[in-house]
């Protein structure tokens, strides 16, 4: 081999060592391991895991049909009703949580630690809706205010309402599962 082609195959070597190397200067893979047995290892992060709690039901203000039955998680005391959604990267359409206020009043949300876009739905102490924040914006610190007294408070994902229909006036009902 001429010393110019040996150069050229160290250099492409060395290239090649330093493409394998992760940002800490350790080695990405263990060469003392065939590439058949080499497995690459993706961690998702999705955040807090789904526990359903409760099946809740969207009742039409026509005729209280039921429009979409979902399953919920609820918060029910000032620690659950304070984490929320926080940190979740994902949620399922058919998946939501059912915040429980001890009494009707203005209630406002935020996004903040919140990576998901919801549609925040109001509820007046007769579980019907008064108010809907829709399409929120993941992460923002934007007071989400309900505008009328509200008890019940169900965060689901962005655009739900508009895709199953549900609007002002329209109900829910929920049963805890114990």
């Amino acid at each position: 081999m001429s010393a110019s082609r040996w150069l050229l195959f160290n250099a492409g070597l060395l290239i090649y060592i330093a493409s394998c190397q992760n940002r800490n200067g350790n080695q990405a893979f263990n060469s003392n391991v065939s590439s058949a047995d080499a497995t690459i290892s993706t961690r998702t992060d999705s955040g807090p895991p789904f526990r359903k709690e409760g099946v809740l039901y969207f009742l039409s203000k026509v005729n209280n049909d039921t429009l979409r039955q979902i399953d919920i998680e609820l918060a029910t005391d000032d620690q659950e009703r304070a984490q929320g959604l926080m940190y979740r990267k994902s949620m399922l359409d058919t998946q939501g949580m059912l915040f429980i206020f001890p009494h009707a009043e203005e209630q406002s949300f935020w996004m903040k630690d919140t990576y998901i876009s919801l549609d925040i739905v109001y509820l007046n102490e007769k579980k019907e809706i008064v108010s809907v924040q829709k399409y929120t914006t993941p992460l923002s610190e934007e007071s989400l205010p309900s505008f009328k007294k509200a008890q019940y408070v169900l965060e689901v994902n962005a655009g739900f309402c508009d895709k199953y229909h549900i609007a002002y006036g329209d109900k829910i009902a929920y049963k805890e599962i114990k």
